[in-house]
């Protein structure tokens, strides 16, 4: 008797992975940064609040429209590939079969066999076969713009309402330290997910989204001060 031997392969959420880490991330890190530049240049609560929310729904639909312009610049490359593909396996098959049996001759596989399983992965599906072993475009990989946009909007509203929260429940005079401390948990504690998501180091990518955060929300801060001070 077989058993079925079943796989989780990480390689699929590739797509929505990259987006909704990158969504959560620039989330926490603008809209925390926007709420302590604001602060530092003595703004009050109220200012503070607006700018929190604005920068939320525009990081929002800024996101959205950046990874869907993005990934349909992926998906029309990827469609362009395909339909060249398609045409040169209709008007010289003889080359396409013997460019993907060299394929996996090059991938050590020996000629005579290359040359069958050539002939039988294009007697099954010549443009899937090219697809996927010249192109490198797969099922698993391919460019999905609707999902990268939607999934970056939502992450990136949830990324920045943390930070917001807080302005809500802290008095004016906490903002900073408060605000400064918890992203860098969050943003700590969001590298940690997306490293165990995608089965990568998870102290490295706490260190690392932490460190940029910490990095981007100091700039601000400073600026707000300066522009404070000279307003």
């Amino acid at each position: 008797m077989i058993r079925r031997h079943t796989e989780l392969h990480l390689v699929s959420r590739i797509g929505w992975l990259r987006a909704a880490v990158l969504g959560a991330n620039d989330g926490i890190v603008s809209t925390a940064s926007l709420i302590v530049g604001v602060a530092a240049a003595s703004g009050p609560a109220s200012a503070v609040l607006v700018a929190g929310v604005a920068g939320l729904v525009a990081g929002a639909l800024s996101m959205a429209a950046g990874e869907y312009v993005s990934v349909s610049s992926q998906s029309d490359t990827e469609k362009a590939d395909l339909a060249r593909e398609r045409t040169e396996l209709a008007s010289q098959p003889a080359f396409e079969h013997a460019e993907l049996a060299q394929i996996y001759v090059q991938r050590g596989v020996e000629p005579d066999l290359a040359r069958r399983v050539a002939d039988q992965l294009m007697a099954k599906d010549a443009l899937g076969s090219h697809a996927r072993d010249e192109l490198g475009i797969s099922d698993a990989t391919t460019a999905r713009p609707i999902q990268a946009a939607l999934t970056s909007a939502a992450t990136f509203a949830v990324g920045a309402a943390l930070p917001l929260l807080l302005v809500l429940v802290l008095p004016r005079s906490a903002l900073i330290p408060v605000v400064a401390v918890a992203s860098l948990v969050f943003l700590a504690l969001l590298g940690a997910v997306g490293a165990r998501a995608g089965a990568a180091n998870v102290w490295r990518a706490m260190v690392r989204v932490a460190f940029w955060g910490a990095l981007a929300m100091g700039l601000t801060a400073g600026i707000g001060a300066l522009v404070g001070t000279a307003v």
